[in-house]
């Protein structure tokens, strides 16, 4: 009797493993971007990034973008910010929506989008800045 019940308590903890195994959680999307960065407004921004406000850090989680980084790097004496980050959520346009509707966040980009000097293809849009395509990852 003992060893039925141990074999039913194994049998029950494969399964309970498995299932918990079979749980999916979100597909990782990675997204880069590259901007121009106004050379009098380096130390500003650098300033800005280096506090930047509890309240937008929120809702870049909230809205399921992590291991978001902002790289600097000059070419020939230009400046560009190269932004990586990845998204985990399932509603992209949603969620960059429900960020963009933000007060902290419209207030936040207020002080950044002008340091800023757009790439000619997304300042054509109208936009600050322009994707960039993957062609190489690993893990």
């Amino acid at each position: 009797m003992k060893v039925k019940i141990i074999m039913v308590l194994l049998l029950s903890g494969l399964f309970l493993s498995s299932c918990q195994m079979e749980k999916k959680t979100p597909a990782v999307k990675r997204f880069a971007s590259v901007t121009g960065l106004k050379a009098d407004k380096l130390t500003d921004y650098k300033a800005l990034h280096a506090h930047a406000w509890p309240e937008v850090l929120k809702k870049i989680k909230d809205c399921h973008i992590e291991n978001y980084s902002i790289y600097l790097h000059k070419i020939n004496n230009k400046y560009y910010l190269f932004s990586y980050f990845e998204y985990t959520g399932s509603d992209f346009d949603g969620d960059m929506k429900k960020m963009a509707d933000d007060p902290n966040t419209q207030r936040w980009w207020k002080e950044t989008d002008p340091c800023q000097q757009p790439l000619p293809e997304a300042a054509a849009k109208q936009e600050i800045w322009s994707p960039m395509e993957e062609v190489f990852h690993t893990n």
